[in-house]
């Protein structure tokens, strides 16, 4: 059972639909700071975590600027000079959509680990 790729197929889902909202259930940490990273690159609107005394819930406001957004299996591994290669594999175009890293220092994407010089592994992408 994947949680992040069920949560990622769920927000593409519903943008397909022209959904208003999304409904991501079970909840968790890793979910919780990819959406912050959707909304701070502005592919989603608001979104809240609503406990219901099991994992909880996230519900998100769409905005209808997600193409493709994926979890990436298996999570494979990324030196820190190797984003552009894996940037290439996923994401359709230079300079569109991003590639979602886990690090040492927390999620982030794969220009922010760049800049950083860290390496990390490559758990989903959107654009």
């Amino acid at each position: 059972m994947d949680r992040l790729g069920e949560a990622m197929i769920n927000l593409k889902n519903s943008e397909e639909a022209s959904k208003e909202e999304c409904v991501i259930k079970p909840a968790s940490k890793l979910i919780g700071n990819i959406l912050k990273i959707l909304q701070k690159k502005g592919y989603i609107g608001e979104y809240e975590f609503i406990e219901d005394g099991k994992a909880g819930i996230y519900r998100v406001m769409l905005k209808g600027t997600i193409n493709d957004c994926k979890a990436i299996k298996p999570r494979y591994p990324v030196k820190k000079n190797e984003y552009s290669k894996w940037k290439e594999s996923y994401l359709p175009a230079e300079g569109f959509g991003h590639l979602i890293v886990t690090t040492s220092k927390g999620i982030m994407t794969a220009e922010e680990a760049d800049e950083r010089e860290i390496g990390g592994r490559v758990i989903a992408y959107v654009y």
